[in-house]
């Protein structure tokens, strides 16, 4: 079995200008030492530049929340997966559900995003998850599977072990409600299970599988323990360089 480094990812969403940013990063590295885990920060598109230089040499990694599938063009407002290459990203937000509900975003898109990610050298972190609706009415399963192979259309296998997939529930988004952690694991496990059938178990055993939705340091450190989940997808806890390092430890066991 693959032994997979805990992912711990902050995205920050619409905050920090980029002074907040930077000191963000200087509390957070002042106090940190980073070993046997993974540490991602997405800034806003206009933090990626200057948080890359600020980064340069140091072990966390550089994410951008979201990307266009065109390479160039006629699309004002977009920005492409070379671009973020470019700026320095490693990684790249796909399929967020704030995306996927404000803007629209449906699967077949999205699957259009991982493809032009992965083409373009970077890792997706592929975000899935159920409504509360979907949820009371037993159809969590239904949802996360219909995602995984929509949005995986034509990935091949050595992409896919690479992949990063970030399982969200909906209704624990920013909403202060986070999943039990037999919740959250058993929605991590049913993930990678699907990938397994889709591909095959040295996939399903390589790639991680993120919990987001409601991450806390009072709440990470049992939900970084179960077998299933390979790190977090952190939104408002992020946004404090010390709750975010809180979250980090809780990786560490």
């Amino acid at each position: 079995m693959s032994v997979r480094i805990p992912l711990i990812a902050a995205n920050w969403k619409l905050h920090k200008t980029l002074a907040e940013a930077h000191d963000f990063l200087d509390k957070f590295r002042e106090n940190l030492k980073l070993q046997d885990v993974d540490v991602v920060i997405a800034p806003s598109f206009l933090g990626l530049h200057s948080m890359a230089i600020a980064l340069k040499g140091s072990p966390i990694h550089l994410a951008a929340q979201n990307v266009y599938f065109e390479e160039k063009g006629a699309f004002t407002g977009e920005v492409s997966p070379g671009m973020l290459h470019d700026v320095g990203c490693h990684y790249a937000i796909v399929g967020h559900s704030e995306r996927r509900a404000i803007f629209g975003e449906d699967d077949t898109m999205i699957n259009q995003k991982v493809r032009a990610v992965f083409k373009n050298s970077l890792i997706p972190i592929l975000c899935i998850g159920e409504s509360l609706e979907q949820r009371e009415n037993g159809e969590t399963e239904a949802v996360l599977e219909r995602q995984l192979r929509t949005n995986l259309e034509g990935v091949v296998p050595n992409q896919a072990a690479k992949l990063v997939v970030a399982y969200e529930p909906i209704w624990a988004i920013g909403t202060g409600k986070t999943a039990s952690s037999e919740d959250a694991q058993a929605g991590c496990k049913f993930a990678r299970n699907v990938v397994d059938e889709m591909f095959n178990s040295d996939v399903s055993q390589s790639l991680r599988v993120q919990y987001g939705g409601s991450v806390k340091p009072d709440n990470a450190r049992e939900l970084l323990s179960q077998p299933d989940i390979d790190g977090a997808l952190v939104g408002g806890a992020s946004l404090d360089p010390i709750d975010f390092e809180a979250i980090v430890r809780g990786a560490l066991g």
